[in-house]
């Protein structure tokens, strides 16, 4: 696979996302955890299935413990920090501060060995979070006190998927079948703290379910694999870029199905959030063309 088939397999993952938070929302009265467990199991049997397919069953086995711990923490922290947020906080608000983890994707990609931090980058990343500060403000001189947990909790979410996506390119000799073993795992975490913290809830309808199995089919399941493809053998940082995508995309479903209201506050926070994290990886893009001219100059240079 080239590295630009890798790059649009895994933006694939980004338009699974653009979903997540309407699935979520659409699920029912079912408990974060539980809802965890159900779609690491649904993503369970799809990766086995991928498994089977790419011949890579014997991989998962012979996984090593830290890098089982490394990517369940990932899958399985990220999920439980977003669910909870939706159940805490207004859903188009706490989606649109869960989505600053594209921005923070190029953030932490600048300290990777051989990169570094540049203004542009610190400069994307305060607009960035000035969208959040007005999302959560609501643009009225104060937080909504009551809200404040399930905006914590979507930081927390961003902070978790960026680490794990961007330290996911230091495995790049990891099959993508091992999100098998992440997901079976972050399946039994999520049923036993379930099993120890909450009362069981199942979705009312056959519509809640229908929603249930999508969301472990896609966005919690195959949106996966794919972008593990991405991170490790694709353009991280057009990925980065195309990820901004998915914060307008997510909100503009919400608007669409009568979720959210598509307010000024919410359209200006969209923008900066986007415009922040476009100017970070500009900056970034930016380092590579620099850079180009410098490489080709020295190959011209006599050799003595």
């Amino acid at each position: 696979m080239t590295r630009t088939q890798a790059t649009t397999v895994g933006f694939c993952a980004v338009l699974l996302w653009s979903l997540l938070a309407l699935l979520t929302i659409s699920t029912g009265p079912v408990p974060p955890f539980q809802l965890n467990a159900m779609c690491f199991a649904i993503a369970t049997g799809v990766g086995l299935v991928w498994a089977a397919h790419t011949g890579g069953v014997m991989q998962v086995v012979r996984l090593s413990w830290k890098t089982c711990a490394f990517g369940t923490l990932g899958l399985f922290g990220f999920h439980f920090f977003y669910f909870s947020a939706l159940r805490l906080a207004p859903t188009a608000e706490t989606g649109l501060i869960a989505y600053l983890w594209p921005l923070l994707i190029v953030l932490f990609s600048g300290l990777l060995p051989g990169e570094r931090l540049r203004a542009g980058h610190v400069i994307g990343g305060l607009a960035g979070f000035a969208g959040a500060g007005l999302i959560i403000l609501r643009g009225s001189g104060g937080a909504d006190p009551g809200a404040l947990s399930g905006y914590g909790f979507a930081v927390l979410s961003a902070l978790t998927w960026s680490g794990y996506s961007v330290l996911s390119r230091r495995l790049q000799q990891t099959p993508t079948s091992s999100v098998v073993a992440f997901c079976a795992l972050s399946a039994i975490l999520s049923a036993l703290a379930h099993m120890a913290f909450e009362e069981t809830a199942w979705p009312g309808s056959i519509g809640e379910w229908l929603c249930v199995l999508a969301l472990g089919l896609g966005p919690a399941g195959l949106a996966f694999y794919v972008w593990d493809i991405g991170m490790k053998h694709g353009n991280i940082q057009l990925l980065g870029v195309l990820s901004y995508s998915a914060p307008l995309l997510s909100t503009s479903f919400l608007v669409l199905f009568g979720i959210a209201e598509a307010t000024l506050a919410l359209v200006v926070a969209a923008f900066l959030i986007a415009g922040g994290a476009a100017l970070a990886a500009r900056a970034d893009t930016g380092q590579v063309r620099v850079a180009e001219p410098v490489a080709a100059e020295v190959r011209k240079r006599p050799r003595p």
